[in-house]
């Protein structure tokens, strides 16, 4: 389901994960994220993935949603809302003040889906990332010289 949902959001290259990464980052000793899996009729239909974050001006954890993804088979059938509202109850549950995600701004009918569940959207935030050779520049910049002071 994971290369069905990169496939839906025109990114299929750009999954590297392997089964090997997922087990070991959210099934050891230290998970990294969980999941939740929909099924309809015994069959997997759906997943939203999380993680705990911590909201500084709230002090207090944010229920995140990294991935949420329904097989277009299922789609309509309430599957999506009911891993929505079973994610609002964990949140609820761990003392979360904050049940947050992101969506892409071309996707309409997810935007009209989360704003049907009272989401905000919020426009005005812009995602910034940094990744692979970039992240690894960041990390380094002025080690050589902090380490010649």
């Amino acid at each position: 389901m994971i290369r069905e949902l990169a496939a839906y959001e025109r990114e299929s290259d750009a999954v590297i994960a392997t089964e090997e990464a997922l087990l070991r980052d959210g099934f050891g000793p230290r998970p990294l994220f969980e999941v939740t899996i929909a099924e309809w009729s015994d069959e997997p239909v759906g997943f939203a993935l999380w993680f705990l974050a911590y909201s500084t001006w709230r002090a207090q954890p944010t229920l995140y949603l990294e991935d949420l993804f329904v097989r277009p088979f299922a789609r309509g059938r309430g599957v999506g809302r009911a891993l929505m509202q079973h994610l609002a109850r964990v949140a609820v549950e761990r003392g979360c003040g904050r049940f947050a995600w992101q969506v892409l701004d071309w996707n309409a009918p997810s935007i009209a889906f989360y704003e049907s569940l009272g989401a905000k959207v919020l426009r005005e935030w812009l995602t910034c990332r940094v990744e692979g050779p970039a992240l690894a520049a960041l990390a380094t910049a002025g080690v050589a010289d902090r380490a010649e002071t």
